[in-house]
């Protein structure tokens, strides 16, 4: 299998020890029609340390198999609500 990565949503975790579900978005273009259509994967993914949070984006990478149904590794995490959370008020008590 060649190397893929992919960039998406952690919309499960907590669940499964040492896993997430990673939720990934894509367009297609309907073959009739010719609009653009947003496809979503479901990929479970694993996370060594537990470290993921629900709506943190993340990179993927795929990796041997871990599992019956995991074949992703995490990469690192782009960004995190808590992460913005925290900036947006650590710059509000500075400006005070």
């Amino acid at each position: 299998m060649p190397p893929m990565a992919f960039t998406g949503i952690v919309t499960k975790v907590g669940c499964m020890n040492k896993t997430a579900t990673v939720t990934v978005y894509r367009n297609v273009i309907h073959k009739v029609t010719g609009k653009r259509i947003e496809r979503t994967t479901k990929i479970l993914t694993h996370d060594e340390d537990n470290v993921l949070r629900s709506h943190d984006k993340v990179l993927i990478r795929n990796c041997p198999p871990i599992s019956a149904r995991k074949r992703f590794r995490l990469e690192k995490i782009i960004s995190s609500p808590e992460s913005v959370r925290e900036m947006a008020h650590s710059a509000s008590v500075t400006q005070s």
